[in-house]
């Protein structure tokens, strides 16, 4: 396995998935030098999940792709682009103005996936975004990346359920974590398009019984 020594850590309230790209607003005089770092050097840093002052044990690395706008005071808003998973074996808090650890980067032990549960899970996933009202492009399910990191940056999935998606260690595994969620968000999604209707529609419920008998 490969590891990287010294990997600038960028704790967030966020899971980044390899590929995926995420804006970044750079104000802390501490990720500026992390960011400044890593253009200098061409190096990664690492995007890990940070919750109620702790920190996740899997994170992805991240390259800057582009810089959007520099402010005067030295801040930025830049887009980066995840690129490995990896674990923390170790993180230190003394070799540089911001969080380092030691790694090791991790790769899927497996990428083989059944096609029809494959085909589910996109199916599903239209379904979502058309009841979410969002245009659904076919293009997004023709790929050559892991097709699960790519539906999980936009399927209704809690912090705690994306870390999840992050840490499984093959395809079929999070493919079909995400026909289990897909199976039960989509029948609440479509109830609550219903209530919205029959609001929009009556104005009330006639079936409900009076509040005050």
């Amino acid at each position: 396995m490969s590891t990287i020594d010294d990997l600038p850590l960028f704790p967030l309230g966020l899971v980044l998935y390899p590929h995926e790209q995420v804006p970044l607003h750079i104000f802390e005089e501490r990720y500026k030098d992390l960011m400044a770092f890593c253009r200098t050097h061409d190096v990664p840093f690492g995007v890990v999940l940070a919750e109620e002052g702790s920190i996740a044990s899997v994170g992805c690395t991240a390259y800057i792709q582009r810089i959007l706008k520099r402010y005067e005071n030295g801040s930025a808003d830049l887009i980066a682009k995840g690129d490995e998973r990896f674990r923390i074996n170790e993180v230190f808090d003394d070799r540089a103005s911001y969080y380092t650890a030691d790694v090791t980067l991790i790769e899927d032990t497996s990428t083989e996936v059944d096609p029809a549960t494959r085909e589910r899970m996109i199916t599903q996933h239209m379904k979502l975004l058309e009841l979410a009202g969002r245009t659904v492009r076919p293009g997004l399910y023709q790929t050559d990346q892991p097709l699960s990191f790519v539906l999980a940056q936009n399927a209704g999935l809690s912090l705690e359920q994306k870390q999840e998606v992050l840490q499984l260690r093959t395809e079929i595994e999070r493919v079909n974590y995400l026909v289990e969620h897909f199976g039960k968000l989509i029948p609440q999604v479509e109830q609550q398009e219903d209530v919205q209707r029959r609001v929009k529609s009556n104005g009330h419920f006639k079936d409900f019984p009076p509040e005050d008998v």
